[in-house]
């Protein structure tokens, strides 16, 4: 049976689970639980707050489809599905198979709905006039914290879907009449919200504490300022984008990671490999690029410390245990399987010179075998050779991003590090996107070269300044990090790049790829539920 849940049924769901019964003897105060009931002072709203990061990480974890990472890099320019594909991402790279029934559209509609609703329920809480027991500071962060995340999805679902139902209270019961809101109305509630909650969220320095020191997790006002610049990309308002991240580099707030830190730095690596390091991903641990790192915890330690299982290490890493005469090794990542690969031009034609983004330790190219046991003595220390289909799944060149070994399991099912998905590194390329289109490349080429110079690459002039070699750098820079899919369906350039620098994959190559896929099928489910009104689909689906 399909497990599609549409954005009505949930959201049902959720009002029945809120609602009491209107027969006096069946009437409760559901105290022991969050609801809106439950809603009137600060540990609820704080228990309902915490409850927006674990749902955050649902849209990054879906063990029951292990390729759901694979959905927003394969079929782009900068991956290619292996033949150990799980199944949700084959739409995404023959996209003549991508249909209004696709699981990975119902999955991030679902996802993204919900975390409205939620949202809204606190908002929607903490406005009520009757909630006297928070100061009106106390009730501006609040709401500041809540609305940041209802802009998050609301950004996820423009830049999916175009024009979508805006929801902006919390649902009292089963609704069916949804129709789409024009874009430019998505797009200035979310602006709305985030400008809110820019002015009211604490300073990276003024998060709350507990007794671990600093909750550097927690929502920050340079969260909401980086996600703003990148909406105002989105809208065509490249200086209102600029004016954003100029604000986050002259904060002084953060640094570009530039020198060895952390929990192997006395190992061989290089500085930028160590910010990826299990150990090294949080402001607290000394990353000082970190803007939102939405933090994880090994459940064999921490219970409910991880949600659903993520995949990433497995997806993006090589396969190399399947190689007779390698064993699993914390150097070389754990234990992955090898789901995608990088594209050719990732491997032989983006990175060029010395760049540190490209080293051994951050893009692995060479195995060698490092199993001891006396069956493998001769081979022992040597490089294993490449041959055959073990490039593309058992030794594929792959980014270590993503690599950790847990000694508590082994087998690698589950990914433990935590998701960093916001740093500085970035902000310099919205920087210099939104620079581009304003035609400013003397300024747009000094920006990147910060970049490149950290990175030891060539330095850049004026003249390389297109909206092309950005979105190069944001590869080179964000490879395996950033959702490459939605940032092309941002920029607009999907079908132009993959089309022109990954469409002749061996294996899997990309097929049917048009303009319409710059959008997702409105999933069919929430089209026939809705029976009355129309949410109309995106055209070509």
């Amino acid at each position: 049976m399909k497990k599609n849940i549409t954005i009505i049924t949930a959201l049902a769901v959720l009002f029945f689970a809120f609602s009491s019964c209107k027969k006096a003897f069946l009437d409760e105060k559901p105290f022991s639980a969050y609801t809106p009931l439950t809603l009137t002072d600060s540990l609820g709203f704080e228990a309902s707050l915490i409850g927006l990061y674990n749902h955050t990480s649902t849209i990054f974890s879906w063990s029951d489809q292990q390729g759901w990472p694979s959905v927003w890099q394969v079929g782009t320019d900068v991956a290619n599905a292996t033949n150990n594909q799980q199944g949700v991402e084959i739409p995404y790279y023959n996209y003549a198979t991508l249909t209004p029934t696709d699981n990975g559209s119902a999955r991030t509609w679902n996802r993204n709905y919900i975390m409205i609703n939620l949202t809204n329920i606190i908002v929607d809480g903490i406005e009520n006039p009757s909630v006297t027991s928070l100061s009106a500071k106390g009730k501006s962060l609040v709401s500041a914290e809540a609305k940041f995340f209802r802009a998050y999805a609301y950004n996820n679902l423009a830049t999916c879907y175009g024009g979508v139902p805006l929801i902006v209270h919390a649902l009292s019961g089963p609704k069916t009449d949804f129709v789409r809101a024009p874009l430019d109305d998505v797009n200035n509630f979310i602006v709305s919200d985030l400008i809110y909650a820019a002015a009211n969220l604490p300073d990276i320095e003024a998060v709350k504490t507990n007794t671990k020191g600093k909750m550097y997790g927690r929502a920050n006002r340079f969260m909401a300022m980086q996600l703003l610049a990148e909406v105002y990309l989105r809208m065509n308002k490249p200086d209102l984008a600029e004016q954003q991240a100029q604000a986050i580099i002259a904060s002084g707030k953060f640094s570009l990671i530039k020198n060895r830190y952390g929990v192997k730095s006395s190992l061989p690596g290089d500085y930028y490999s160590d910010m990826f390091q299990y150990g090294n991903q949080r402001r607290s641990q000394g990353n000082t690029e970190a803007i939102w790192v939405l933090e994880q915890e090994n459940p064999t330690s921490v219970v409910g410390g991880i949600t659903d299982n993520p995949q990433q290490r497995r997806v993006w890493g090589a396969a190399y245990y399947n190689i007779a005469g390698m064993a699993l090794a914390d150097s070389l990542g754990g234990r992955s399987i090898g789901r995608l690969r990088l594209s050719n031009w990732v491997l032989y034609g983006l990175y060029k010179g010395k760049d540190i983004r490209n080293s051994q330790y951050n893009i692995r190219r060479r195995y060698y075998y490092n199993d001891p046991n006396p069956t493998y003595a001769a081979r022992y220390g040597k490089q294993v050779p490449f041959t055959g289909p073990d490039t593309l799944i058992n030794i594929c060149p792959s980014t270590t991003k993503w690599g950790a070994f847990d000694p508590n399991d082994t087998f690698g099912y589950a990914m433990i590090k935590d998701f960093i998905l916001m740093r500085l590194g970035e902000t310099y390329l919205l920087l210099a996107e939104a620079q581009v289109k304003q035609g400013k490349t003397n300024e747009a080429a000094n920006t990147i070269n910060v970049l490149r110079t950290r990175a030891g690459a060539d330095q850049v002039s004026a003249s390389q300044m297109t909206m092309d070699f950005i979105l190069d750098e944001r590869a080179r820079e964000l490879i395996g990090e950033e959702n490459r899919r939605m940032t092309l369906m941002r920029t607009g350039t999907l079908v132009e790049r993959a089309l022109r620098l990954n469409s002749n994959d061996a294996s899997k190559p990309i097929t049917g790829l048009t303009a319409k896929n710059l959008l997702l099928p409105i999933p069919l489910g929430e089209i026939q539920l809705n029976k009355d009104a129309v949410i109309t689909q995106n055209p070509g689906y």
